[in-house]
């Protein structure tokens, strides 16, 4: 067993792969003040730009450092918030509802990197939401039925056509994918499902009132909760007409949906999702959701870029396992000590995120093994199942997306050649 009865996991163990769709800097400023549905407006009209790899050299990302992006300022306000949360767990006698409070902050803590509807904030209420929502939804289900592979497959497809249309929306949907697989490997009944599902929007909630203070963007706050609310409520009292439509218009647009990149991209992320998924299931233990929920962060439009975020994340997860091992082995097992250097390491996954994926994932593999340390699981147990539940998943997505490998090949012969092989 990885964890002793009873006890919990964190909730966003890996948590905000901010450099997935959340690392890249905000498109450019989306004027939707006017717009009575904001959030809506985005979805229906902002498309993202995919970071298609500019030539052949797949693995530069690996050893391509952007230094200039590296910073401080607002990676302290942020692991500030996830130690806040830490050291109350600790303080209280309860460092197991810290460390879920700690996941719900850091993952959100990355939200000020997006833009909905030109406001850093609005990023940040979404995915509390949304990842509570996520966690309360995943511990019902568990992982031991079907039940995880509908949830997971559904989480999949909003993810990818949301990447194909708004990349602020994507990521709120990919931390949402990424909350219900964690949380599924603690299936409970309603009652502890809520309290982890509280403990997860607490720690949303601390981060978003310690970025709004130390973006001195307080005043903002009480009108983008509003915006979010409103756009929420519009889309609950135009549910029915819209599902009624969508269903009405499903036999009309199969036709066009295969020639679609939404379509395309969202196809192969379900294949991918429910695979890992299904392998997770089957193997049957606690941390097999790092299988998942990797072939989940890795899986891109692009088979170069897919290929090398899944090199990257295995090698900075074993880059980062060792040097956790390492701290485990030399220093005394103490909660404190625990919590202040995973709120460290916290800090460095912050301020390397949009630096080097391979140095930002090393970074956030010291920062779960800690923090699960906190729950008395053992560090190099972590590590060594984080390694090889990694590898699984991010070997699923790039076997998965051998299918644009083969594109890829014939679309780099010569034309007059690709043309007889075509016909």
């Amino acid at each position: 067993m990885e964890s002793r009865s009873g006890s919990h996991e964190l909730k966003g163990a890996g948590v905000s792969d901010a450099s997935g769709v959340g690392t890249r800097a905000p498109n450019k400023s989306e004027h939707f003040r006017d717009d009575p549905h904001p959030i809506l407006a985005m979805a229906a009209n902002e498309v993202s730009r995919g970071s298609a790899p500019a030539g052949p050299h797949f693995f530069a990302d690996l050893y391509s450092f952007n230094w200039s992006a590296f910073m401080f300022e607002l990676p302290l306000v942020s692991a500030a918030a996830v130690a806040a949360c830490l050291f109350t767990g600790v303080a209280v006698g309860h460092p197991a509802g810290g460390l879920i409070a700690g996941g719900g902050a850091f993952t959100v803590g990355f939200g000020p990197n997006q833009r909905i509807a030109d406001s850093r904030l609005i990023p940040m209420i979404a995915a509390v939401i949304a990842t509570s929502v996520a966690t309360l939804a995943g511990t019902v289900a568990g992982h031991r039925d079907y039940s995880l592979l509908v949830a997971a497959g559904i989480c999949a497809v909003v993810y990818g056509v949301l990447t194909t249309r708004h990349s602020g929306l994507a990521w709120v949907g990919q931390q949402a994918g990424v909350a219900l697989l964690v949380a599924s490997a603690f299936p409970t009944a309603a009652g502890p499902a809520l309290t982890r599902a509280g403990l997860v929007a607490a720690g949303g909630l601390v981060q978003l009132v310690v970025t709004s203070a130390g973006l001195k963007l307080l005043p903002n706050l009480h009108r983008d909760v509003w915006t979010v609310a409103s756009s929420l409520l519009d889309a609950v009292r135009q549910e029915d007409g819209t599902v009624r439509q969508l269903l009405h218009d499903i036999p009309l647009s199969i036709p066009a949906l295969s020639t679609s990149e939404a379509a395309g991209y969202s196809l192969r992320l379900l294949i991918t999702i429910l695979l890992a998924t299904e392998v997770y299931r089957r193997l049957g233990i606690q941390s097999g959701y790092w299988i998942p929920m990797t072939a989940l962060l890795v899986q891109k439009p692009a088979w170069a870029e897919s290929l090398t975020r899944a090199a990257a994340r295995v090698l900075g997860t074993l880059a980062g396992a060792w040097l956790g091992s390492l701290f485990i082995a030399h220093i005394a097992p103490r909660p404190v000590y625990l919590a202040a250097i995973a709120a460290c390491f916290a800090l460095l996954a912050y301020a390397t995120n949009a630096v080097n994926y391979a140095l930002f994932t090393t970074a956030l593999t010291g920062y779960i093994v800690f923090l699960l340390s906190l729950n008395q699981i053992p560090g190099i147990e972590i590590a060594h199942r984080r390694g090889w539940c990694t590898a699984i998943g991010a070997g699923i997505a790039v076997l998965i997306h051998a299918d644009a490998l083969l594109r890829l090949r014939l679309f780099l012969i010569p034309p007059r050649e690709r043309e007889e092989k075509i016909a």
